[in-house]
């Protein structure tokens, strides 16, 4: 029927190079030595963000995996099914090295770059990016073994990828396996019991009642051996090729993370290898999960550069009562304001990525450790609400799955879930108050020097130091230490930006979330006077 003309509706957002369009990534990735990457991410930004990329993406969110637990002869097979469209995208983003490149080729900026290469893919799919930031994260804790490390590092460097669990594998991707039905984030609750064998190895009997990316070639696992919860490198396959007693019971039924399979597991006398010694599973596996954490604030970005990016598109090609939406200054300053939180967050996580850099001092080292938390609480607290104010700029087509915001929001909260809670970082960030001073003198001496650039900050400076005291000589200071953590977020991105940024940026940043430009009740749009609104939202 043609009953009309279709106008007015923005076209699709494909063909453009995504690395380029992200002046703020652009600028991160330059600042901390990592300008040697510019080609290789310009390369990954015009693939991720090519139709087939995104066409893929669509796909492998629509067409989510689904356990086999038999073959059709009636053998335990435990595998579980992706749609083809997702193995190309996480071959695409291994290749390109979204996992192990800053491992591989440690050098200035390597974390950085990575960063970048991770974000751009998760930016596009975000499923994926849960085995690929595993494998990035256990890397670290299996090259410190050598009784493992020799077998699997060279997999773990690889840029191959096979989906297949098959022996002779020169690839492999890793998964973690850490809470149980009655403990949750307690994991010294832990039931599941490992029984020394007498020949370096070890028999898992218990259950896991969250673990992602089952398909993984090996998942370091935390079980109660003789000594204490300890951690156990599992494999899928053992040395025979044969499946290891690892049983996934069914797949969770996910709020989002659709293209991501998380399970629920068994195991019956798998077979496993300790790391490290008995009773110190948690000091073993911490690595892992700061990594992990660090990737749960890069998620949250990557995020957050969609939610906008498709905003500001939508906003430019749609008209409305005789102009474009991003010439009325009402919508201008909610793209802006989108804009300047994803300005804050890039700017404090790639200056953390550069502190995961080998070359990081001792300094930056305890930065690193505050400041992870403390941005992991911040990125992923904001996310979701940045992502329904972005869909609300597209009106409905922003609430309907043809675009791409509706699948963004239900996948923002998971950061916030993933690798310590809200209340779990927070009282994490309390306990460094009290025993890791020389994270929090690392912090201060971060921020300061930015003093003396703005007063706003100067100020935000000062209040937060107090703060810090008080909630220090609190005797119940878990009732204040999200007012903490968020002061001290916001204290790190006002920093960086008005040391770094443009000035625009830095001005809208500090006036909209300092002091007494902070009272707009935390939602998105209410920005004060005299903030140039048209430059911030051109960055978006």
């Amino acid at each position: 029927m043609s009953t009309h003309e279709v106008f007015n509706q923005s076209p699709a957002r494909v063909g453009l190079d995504e690395y380029a369009a992200n002046a703020a990534l652009v600028e991160g990735v330059e600042l901390h030595d990592a300008g040697w990457a510019h080609d290789a991410l310009h390369a990954t930004g015009r693939h991720v963000g090519s139709a087939e990329f995104q066409d893929d993406a669509r796909r492998a969110n629509r067409r989510g995996p689904e356990l086999r637990t038999h073959d059709r002869w009636g053998n335990r097979i435990d595998e579980v099914e992706y749609d083809p469209s997702y193995h190309r995208v996480i071959s695409a983003a291994v290749a390109d090295g979204a996992h192990t490149s800053a491992i591989a080729d440690p050098r200035p900026g390597a974390n950085v770059a990575r960063a970048a290469t991770f974000m751009l893919y998760a930016q596009i799919e975000p499923g994926h990016a849960c085995p690929v930031s595993m494998t990035h994260s256990a890397a670290p804790v299996i090259a410190q073994h050598d009784a493992v490390a020799a077998e699997w590092m060279p997999r773990l460097l690889s840029r191959g990828y096979e989906g297949r669990l098959v022996p002779g594998k020169t690839s492999a991707l890793f998964g973690m396996a850490m809470t149980e039905k009655q403990g949750g984030s307690d994991v010294r609750a832990n039931t599941t019991v490992a029984a020394p064998l007498g020949d370096g190895r070890y028999a898992l009997t218990g259950h896991k009642w969250f673990c992602s990316a089952p398909m993984s070639d090996g998942f370091l696992v935390l079980a109660q051996a003789p000594g204490g919860l300890s951690c156990f490198l599992v494999p899928r396959l053992r040395e025979d090729g044969a499946r290891n007693e690892m049983r996934i019971m069914r797949l969770k039924d996910k709020l989002g993370n659709s293209a991501n399979a998380s399970s629920e597991v068994e195991y019956d006398g798998a077979l496993g290898v300790l790391l490290g010694e008995e009773g110190r599973g948690v000091r073993t596996i911490i690595e892992m999960v700061t990594n992990t954490r660090l990737d749960c604030i890069l998620g949250s970005l990557a995020g957050m550069r969609q939610a906008v990016s498709e905003a500001s598109w939508h906003a430019r090609h749609r008209a409305a009562f005789g102009r474009t939406l991003i010439d009325q200054p009402a919508m201008t300053g909610v793209i802006a304001d989108l804009q300047l939180e994803a300005e804050g967050v890039t700017a404090a996580a790639l200056r953390l990525a550069r502190a995961y850099d080998d070359d990081a001092t001792r300094e930056e080292t305890a930065f690193r450790r505050l400041g992870t938390a403390v941005m992991k609480y911040w990125a992923c607290k904001r996310g979701p609400g940045h992502a329904a104010e972005a869909l609300e700029c597209l009106g409905g087509n922003g609430y309907t799955e043809d675009f791409p915001l509706a699948m963004r929001y239900r996948e923002q909260p998971v950061m916030a879930v993933w690798e310590g809670s809200g209340n779990v970082i927070a009282l994490d960030v309390l306990r460094a108050l009290g025993r890791d001073p020389e994270s929090f003198e690392a912090f201060d001496a971060e921020v300061s020097r930015a003093r003396g650039a703005d007063p706003r900050l100067d100020a935000h400076l000062d209040l937060t130091r107090s703060l810090a005291r008080e909630v220090a000589a609190d005797p119940e200071p878990g009732l204040r230490a999200r007012q903490l953590v968020g002061a001290l977020a916001l204290a790190l991105q006002g920093a960086l930006l008005v040391q770094h940024g443009p000035a625009a940026v830095a001005d809208g940043f500090t006036a909209s979330r300092l002091g007494a430009g902070a009272a707009s009740g935390h939602l998105f749009g209410a920005l004060p006077a005299g903030i140039d609104a048209a430059a911030i939202a051109a960055r978006a």
